[in-house]
């Protein structure tokens, strides 16, 4: 369950950055949750790390700094 929701997230994450619709983005994502399936817990991590990079300078950059 968490990989699936990873997946979303990355997904999302891969389609803002280009500005498209949203079933490029879920695609992604579904594509994305099968590679890090496969990896195993290190996908996972990768994965995470990513969402939570792009969230991190998100926020970053809303406060201006």
């Amino acid at each position: 369950m968490i990989g699936r929701i990873i997946g979303a997230l990355v997904g999302r994450e891969m389609d803002r950055r280009e500005g498209g619709g949203g079933l490029k983005g879920a695609a992604i994502g579904a594509l994305t949750m099968g590679a890090m399936r496969r990896m195993g817990p290190l996908g996972m991590l990768i994965g995470g790390g990513y969402v939570a990079k792009k969230a991190y300078d998100r926020r970053r950059q809303s406060r201006g700094a």
